[in-house]
């Protein structure tokens, strides 16, 4: 697809008042998975809402747009802020930049690395550090009065994209650094519900659509009501529920549902992907299975990662739950920092 082409379409629909997310829908519809990502269209449409009428890339003497300045430093890192598992080469495609230029100014003028496949600061302030030591001290102390009706009464929650075509690496390692590869583009978002005795609920939903806090919370819901048929030990019972400070986790309608669920929050500090235990053992799991898999439709690839979880065993998501607890002492014994492994 012409990038002057899907600019056209963008303005076009921007200037009949379509949302971002309304025009990358229609894009989606009309060219699959050739149609731009969500940044470049939000970039393109708030271009046009300011104002702009030209269609081709700017031109401009002296420094070059790709050049490090402070307001593509501002548009990178307000990215990273509304997703915080954005790649390098969709910032790189929204801000037409290479994607060196890009991975500099995240790691050498913003201070941020991935961890546990989120952007994160690269050194913890000493505040952040005791938040998450306390959280952590909180937590533990909270374990131990009775572990094993912790982890009974225990829920997590975290989401993952499914790509329809995963290059292949082994725990721990990053993608390979080869020559630029063409791999199907169509993904989904899996949304993981899970605990001690296994899969709850998956809710997969499609590229281009977006995780609201309205579309968590009747997630939430569906969450009840599989508990009631899956977990009805538990119905007596005050779920302890875990998740992340993602935007549509913590908006005042799914903190709402929750309330209103009979939910107990436990905490979740900021910037710790590394104590989610979807992130630190669930997932990375997953991409290893997923690795050097090709599916031809969101369909084979859901029915690859439910045939996935269906075959583990209780004990498997015990054991991946029960390994929190070294990660809160790591914690605690780092003074706050960042627990790597």
């Amino acid at each position: 697809m012409d990038k002057i082409e899907y600019r056209a379409v963008i303005k076009y629909l921007c200037l009949k008042g379509n949302t971002p997310t309304q025009i990358k829908d229609e894009l989606e519809s009309v060219y699959g998975d050739f149609a731009p990502s969500f940044t470049t269209v939000k970039f393109w449409a708030a271009e046009f809402k300011r104002g702009r009428i030209s269609l081709g890339d700017d031109e401009r003497s002296g420094r070059p747009k790709t050049a490090t300045t402070d307001e593509n430093i501002s548009k990178v890192h307000q990215m990273v802020l509304d997703d915080r598992r954005i790649k390098v080469r969709v910032i790189a495609e929204a801000m037409k930049m290479s994607k060196e230029r890009v991975s500099h100014i995240l790691s050498q003028h913003l201070g941020m690395k991935k961890l546990s496949a989120r952007w994160v600061p690269s050194l913890l302030t000493l505040d952040q550090k005791r938040v998450r030591m306390n959280s952590s001290k909180a937590l533990l102390a909270q374990l131990r009065r009775n572990k094993s009706e912790f982890w009974d009464r225990l829920v997590t929650v975290d989401e993952t994209w499914i790509h329809h075509c995963t290059p292949e690496t082994k725990m721990g390692e990053s993608a390979p650094k080869k020559a630029k590869t063409v791999f199907p583009a169509g993904k989904v978002m899996a949304t993981v519900f899970w605990d001690s005795h296994g899969v709850i609920l998956i809710d997969y939903l499609q590229k281009g659509k977006t995780m609201s806090g309205a579309y968590y919370a009747s997630l939430l819901d569906k969450l009840k009501a599989e508990l009631a048929e899956k977990r009805p030990q538990l119905q007596k019972k005050e779920i302890l529920f875990h998740q992340d400070n993602g935007p549509s986790h913590t908006s005042a309608v799914a903190m709402a549902k929750i309330h209103e669920l009979g939910f107990e929050l436990i905490d979740h500090p900021p910037y710790s992907p590394d104590l989610a235990p979807s992130n630190f053992f669930l997932f990375p799991h997953l991409k290893i299975a997923l690795g050097g898999q090709r599916f031809s439709s969101n369909e084979e690839a859901i029915t690859f990662v439910n045939n996935y979880f269906a075959q583990k065993n209780a004990e498997y998501y015990l054991d991946g739950l029960q390994r929190w607890e070294h990660r809160w002492e790591k914690c605690v014994e780092l003074q706050g920092d960042y627990v790597e492994k």
